[in-house]
């Protein structure tokens, strides 16, 4: 069999996978967020942080619960951090550097999982348990958390309540991640995926040369970094890592666990907005601009430039020979689609149009997919934008699910989309303008090293966390920005998106007439994608250019 037609057949299983969960999962996660009933378990949890799970708040109110979860989540982490070396299970490693556990922290409550360390040399099991991986999981459930509240904007009526934050987060942990990842970590250590207390074992070389190999509880946090779109990997090479991802069975797994939840949260959507075709336009959206940028990357990936690269038949460079060109590229294009970042291939040794298309794949906003929860959100807000260009195409008041667009819902929306774009352009222009920073940083010059600053920042602004490996970011500078473009870039749309919520459930809910625009077809499907390649394109055409596409044509 060719390594085309594995990554082929690779592909068809997954979308197959996907097909078979998108109604009963979506269905479920519907489900789980409208039902009033309340488990024994989360009961004993409301009591614990003395709340009332039946009382709902305003957006103001919910946004301000999320924030402060939010906030104690980073000093507690932080913390945690930096007592590492009080702590059992250290491994002996210390306390981690404070520059390096402010940034970690961010990273992590605000689901980005970027890494400015080594993993097995820095952080001990504990804080990887207790710290890390509890992060993936309740940073993942606000995501689902604010796009829920989200949908309920468009489905209440005249109500100045959308919900209950600690509610939704603790449902979003007990009903949805958890039980899926048991059984995901359960499978990959079937697969071969480690899972051990010890700090690594000590193996002896062909040569007769000592080494230790570390070890770790690895498969536990696997699946939730997969499931919860993270993408922080226990070892330094992530899912290239043969403990984290040892075979083609595992790498399709990992591939389908990243997505499986964005892509069914368009089902729940449908659902609960009583409208399925709803959530089938959006999907349609998602998967059009995936399957197109997938498309892309792998005739790149395929296609190179370079005698080195023309003799090997593919861009192999950087690539793990165990999955090849087709599955580290459908790999690539699904993490930075999810906003997910675990990698099993190296980004920077990508082609130019290669890594083109996986840092376009940010810019675009982190819809196609995008991750969880925040994927829904996302383009929902830009499904708004796109409702109100089109009312002013026709000059008429623009409506979506039966909710007029106005002055406060456009301006809500237009912070929400223009937060990512700032925090992305401000950043790479303040460590471009610091040449004393990226003498010492920057592996590359010319058009690869533009790109190497501008997906970092693209990264951290997106909530992403992979990286074009040629950048060292272990500078204050670097720490301290990035961990800022991490905050502005989640929290920033996060408070937008739930003003627009509260917004929306506040107005009367009217009936479509004959000026109505129709959003349950496919003319609505090529205004919403259209909407989203004309925000990317117009805010960052100028950066490529001078960056990916310039190398891609040298």
């Amino acid at each position: 069999m060719s390594v085309t037609t594995a990554g082929l057949l690779q592909l068809g299983v997954l979308l197959v996978l996907l097909a078979v969960v998108y109604v009963p999962l979506g269905n479920y996660l519907a489900a789980v967020y409208t039902s009033g009933e309340h488990w024994r378990v989360e009961k004993a949890v409301y009591r614990v942080v003395g709340v009332d799970p039946d009382a709902e708040q305003r957006w103001t109110g919910y946004a301000a619960a999320l924030l402060a979860f939010s906030f104690l989540s980073i000093v507690l982490l932080y913390l945690l951090q930096r007592l590492q070396g009080l702590l059992p299970l250290g491994l002996g490693r210390g306390a981690v550097e404070p520059g390096t556990a402010f940034n970690t922290a961010v990273s992590f409550v605000t689901n980005t999982n970027w890494q400015s360390y080594v993993p097995e040399t820095v952080m001990g099991h504990l804080v990887q348990m207790a710290g890390l991986t509890v992060q993936n999981f309740v940073s993942a459930a606000v995501g689902m958390s604010v796009a829920v509240a989200l949908v309920r904007g468009f489905v209440r009526s005249s109500s100045d309540r959308i919900g209950n934050f600690w509610v939704d987060l603790v449902r979003g942990t007990v009903r949805v991640l958890l039980p899926i990842s048991i059984v995901a970590a359960i499978v990959l250590v079937a697969l071969g995926v480690t899972m051990s207390l010890r700090a690594g074992v000590d193996v002896t070389g062909v040569d007769g040369s000592q080494s230790t190999i570390a070890l770790a509880p690895t498969a536990s946090q696997e699946a939730i970094k997969e499931l919860g779109t993270n993408g922080g990997g226990i070892f330094n090479a992530n899912s290239a890592h043969p403990f984290e991802n040892p075979n083609g069975i595992s790498n399709l797994l990992e591939i389908f666990l990243l997505l499986v939840i964005p892509v069914c949260l368009t089902r729940a959507f449908g659902v609960m907005v009583r409208d399925t075709r709803q959530g089938h336009v959006l999907l349609a959206v998602m998967g059009v601009l995936w399957g197109g940028l997938l498309a892309v990357a792998w005739w790149a990936e395929t296609h190179p430039n370079g005698p080195a690269a023309l003799l090997a038949g593919a861009a192999t460079e950087g690539k793990e020979v165990r999955f090849g060109v087709p599955s580290s590229v459908l790999f690539a294009v699904s993490t930075t689609g999810t906003s997910t970042g675990a990698v099993n291939s190296l980004h920077d040794s990508y082609t130019g149009l290669g890594g083109g298309v996986v840092l376009l794949n940010m810019l675009l906003g982190e819809v196609a997919p995008g991750g969880v929860g925040a994927g829904l959100y996302g383009i929902l807000v830009l499904a708004v934008i796109a409702v109100f260009l089109a009312g002013l195409m026709v000059g008429r008041t623009p409506e979506y699910l039966g909710k007029k667009l106005g002055r406060a819902q456009v301006t809500a929306a237009a912070i929400a989309i223009l937060a990512m774009p700032t925090v992305v352009l401000l950043g790479a222009g303040a460590a471009l303008a610091q040449p004393g920073e990226l003498e010492s940083a920057l592996a590359n010059t010319g058009e690869h090293g533009l790109s190497e600053v501008l997906y970092a920042y693209a990264s951290a602004g997106n909530n992403n966390g992979s990286a074009f490996a040629g950048l060292t970011v272990t500078s204050p500078f670097f720490q301290s920005t990035l961990g800022l473009a991490m905050l502005f870039g989640r929290f920033v749309p996060i408070l937008a998106v739930l003003a627009l919520a509260g917004s929306l459930a506040a107005q009367k809910r009217v009936e479509p007439g004959a000026g109505t625009l129709p959003t349950n077809g496919p003319l609505f499907g090529v205004l919403v994608g259209g909407t989203v390649v004309l925000v990317a394109a117009l805010t960052f055409f100028p950066a490529l250019a001078l960056g990916p596409i310039a190398e891609a044509l040298a």
